[in-house]
């Protein structure tokens, strides 16, 4: 979480690769004077090739996300490889921070010297800064990219339908012209669908969803404590899935989920031993980690009046230890908050829902931090964005899991 407070100092230089301010260039410029191309070559990920088989959906295409080609694509990397590549290193982390007033609308005139950073309540230094407006884009970073999530794997299939077309609604207002690329995910009982790239073009998306409603399936919700095991299963591995691959795109992603999320199997059937709350803790670090490297910020939309669940907010703590762990922990709308969303609604309004998530997107800023050596795997780090400006709200991750330089990468 983040707070106004004390303003930090933009960071000097101090040698090797750290980075300093550039006057006039809204960038990260390092020390050896490397281009930004050749900064961005270093930084970010190219666009992971994985070819997914096209799967017929009414009279439209939709790509069916298979996790298990990602999956396999690492397991088949090289050893060879791999054991030539340099060492280690300590990595630095970035944090995307977006800024709003009063109104909820983004605060686009805050410098470097505007941030500090506490991490475990100690300050962190800022060692670069990029403002970048969300909805244009830069040369480093693209606009920012929003992916809609139709989750009918956790609703009935009439509250499908319904926002289904309030969905359609949102894509042909104004003529169809979208601010944002827009990507449209279905989350279906046969698994995640997806279209082929991001679009401006409202209506053509629209039309895609029209025919795709003909054959998209709810799942059966009355299934029992084994039902509501595969669907956390399945939808923890949607989530978690969609990341891995934002992770290897460029810039700054929203992510809405229509629906109200997973079960958190907080019942008593559900007893957690030892060894699955390590299981369990371990994949919380993993995923939470993952989503800050994708840059990807989640609404959780709850599209039903009178449809709510309150009970993320036990699990609202972030999880230090295995011993406290908890598969609630993993919920969506915990997921949301902790990466600086936002849960919204309940309310028939969808579009409305979905107007204030996409009215947040505007200015933000991106900061670079070296963390700390790791004392072990899954180190757990609270992190504050302190910002010299009152009246303002702070939202970016509450923290991240650090791992030793030389773990093993799995």
């Amino acid at each position: 979480m983040a707070h106004g407070g004390k303003s930090g100092t933009p960071s000097g230089r101090s040698g090797g690769e750290v980075y300093h301010w550039r006057g006039g260039y809204r960038g990260y410029h390092d020390s050896s004077q490397r281009s930004r191309v050749e900064y961005q070559q270093r930084f970010f990920h190219p666009l992971q090739r994985v070819t997914f088989p096209m799967r017929k959906l009414g009279l439209s295409f939709f790509l069916f996300f298979s996790f298990v080609l990602v999956a396999s694509h690492a397991q088949q990397s090289d050893p060879a490889a791999a054991e030539q590549a340099a060492p280690m290193q300590q990595r630095p982390i970035f944090l995307d921070v977006v800024v709003t007033d009063g109104a909820n609308k983004p605060v686009a005139d805050l410098e470097p010297f505007d941030f500090s950073v506490l991490d475990e309540s100690h300050p962190r230094k800022v060692m670069g800064f990029r403002r970048t407006d969300g909805a244009t884009g830069s040369k480093v970073d693209p606009a920012v990219e929003v992916i809609i999530v139709l989750d009918a794997v956790n609703l009935p299939y009439q509250p499908v339908t319904r926002l289904r077309l309030e969905l359609e609604k949102f894509l042909r207002a104004n003529g169809g012209h979208l601010t944002q690329p827009v990507s449209i995910y279905i989350f279906a009982s046969d698994g995640l669908h997806v279209q082929p790239a991001p679009s401006k073009d409202g209506n053509a998306l629209a039309n895609l969803l029209d025919e795709s409603g003909g054959t998209m399936r709810a799942r059966d919700i009355t299934g029992g404590v084994y039902a509501l095991e595969e669907q956390y299963k399945d939808s923890y591995k949607a989530i978690t899935g969609i990341a891995e691959n934002m992770s290897h795109k460029p810039g700054r992603k929203v992510l809405i989920w229509l629906g109200s999320g997973w079960p958190l199997l907080s019942e008593r059937y559900f007893i957690q031993t030892d060894v699955s709350r390590q299981t369990y803790y371990h994949q919380l670090a993993a995923s939470q980690n993952k989503l800050r490297e994708a840059r990807m910020t989640i609404y959780c939309l709850y599209g039903t009046a009178g449809l709510t669940n309150r009970l993320y907010e036990k699990f609202l703590e972030p999880v230090r230890e295995a011993r406290k762990m908890e598969i609630g922990s993993m919920g969506l709308q915990v997921l949301a908050l902790h990466t600086g969303g936002r849960v919204l609604g309940p309310s028939n309004d969808v579009k409305g829902l979905m107007d204030a998530c996409l009215g947040e997107i505007g200015e933000y800023y991106t900061l670079a931090l070296m963390p700390p050596q790791a004392a072990k795997p899954d180190e757990y780090h609270d992190l504050k964005v302190q910002v010299n400006r009152p009246g303002v709200t702070v939202r970016t991750v509450v923290g991240y899991y650090n791992e030793p330089v030389n773990r093993a990468t799995e």
